[in-house]
């Protein structure tokens, strides 16, 4: 699908305009509730508007869900700068989870675990430009593999 999102103020935050159109595998997760459950059904060259609450995109703004993190941390190479996603892993449990560098401080980096877009309504102008069906290998791996293929590493 071709598509351009944007903010409640009609400032594009995304948009597939000079590229691929976004492939995806339906009933996968691989977007957001929102946003699949709207297109569901409907056929090649149909156009439509969708607006999505926080509460079927991003969820809401969590207050407070900062962190600062000491430079020591980040390995001495690393360019960190605001705006940027990092992968970081729970000591505990393991589990790895994104979260987004805010601000960088002399004591260290402030990151926020709430996605950037978290809280906001977004409203999607969507196209279908493809239907296809998946194959047994996207099946199994609960997404789309592009051209020529895909390879786990």
């Amino acid at each position: 699908m071709e598509y351009t999102l944007t903010d409640d103020q009609g400032n594009v935050i995304d948009s597939s305009e000079g590229m691929a159109p976004l492939e995806y595998l339906h009933g996968h997760n691989n977007l957001i509730p929102g946003l699949e459950k709207e297109i569901a059904g409907m056929s090649v060259g149909e156009e439509k508007h969708v607006t999505v609450p926080p509460e079927e995109a991003y969820g809401p703004r969590h207050e407070n869900a900062t962190q600062i993190i000491p430079k020591e941390a980040f390995p001495p190479d690393m360019e960190v700068e605001p705006g940027m996603g990092l992968q970081m892993r729970d000591t505990q449990t393991g589990q790895i989870f994104e979260v987004y560098v805010t601000e960088i401080r002399p004591e260290g980096v402030v990151v926020d675990f709430n996605h950037p877009l978290a809280g906001e309504t977004l409203h999607f102008d969507v196209k279908v430009v493809g239907i296809r069906p998946a194959t047994p290998d996207e099946i199994a791996h609960g997404h789309v593999h592009g051209e020529g293929g895909h390879h786990h590493h």
